[in-house]
């Protein structure tokens, strides 16, 4: 190894000092630019805001999400009763239509003709021929007389006279 007098030695010390604070300010040395610190320090900010707003999306669409899961199954439990409803109330048109009509064929005035018997949530509508004005009344009060019959139309045509 070489040896350099001590002038020497002190003025390499000196510039290898002055290479190091130069090469530091010069990460430091702002003039506009960003240093490579602060673009990592940036980038890490920008991605953990960007986390935080995909959480609070993923937040927001699971709770959209499970809402309209709940709506969903609330509409389809609503679309069930209706149709159950429905086929519940036919089923009682139809009961009703059969308890009218046979309960016509008991009569012997009524028993002889055909009167078409339609029911629809209850109301019983009464079509065909009817012998007399007499018969035709009491097609109606036999009619009412059925349980869940709520109203009858009697549309009997019975000759005049």
């Amino acid at each position: 190894m070489q040896k350099f007098n001590q002038p020497v030695r002190g003025a390499m010390v000196m510039a290898g000092a002055l290479a190091l604070v130069l090469g530091l300010s010069a990460c430091n040395k702002q003039d506009g630019q960003t240093t490579a610190g602060q673009k990592l320090d940036s980038a890490v900010a920008k991605t953990e805001q960007a986390a935080g707003q995909m959480k609070n999306d993923a937040k927001s669409a699971m709770a959209s999400a499970e809402s309209s899961m709940k709506n969903s199954g609330t509409d389809a439990k609503a679309d069930a009763k209706d149709a159950a409803n429905t086929v519940a109330n036919t089923a009682d048109d139809v009961a009703i239509t059969a308890s009218v009509s046979a309960a016509l064929v008991k009569d012997p005035d009524l028993s002889a003709i055909k009167i078409n018997v339609d029911t629809k949530n209850g109301a019983v509508s009464l079509n065909g021929p009817a012998p007399s004005v007499a018969a035709k009344d009491r097609a109606t009060t036999i009619a009412q007389g059925v349980k869940g019959v709520t109203s009858v139309t009697n549309n009997l045509v019975a000759p005049a006279g």
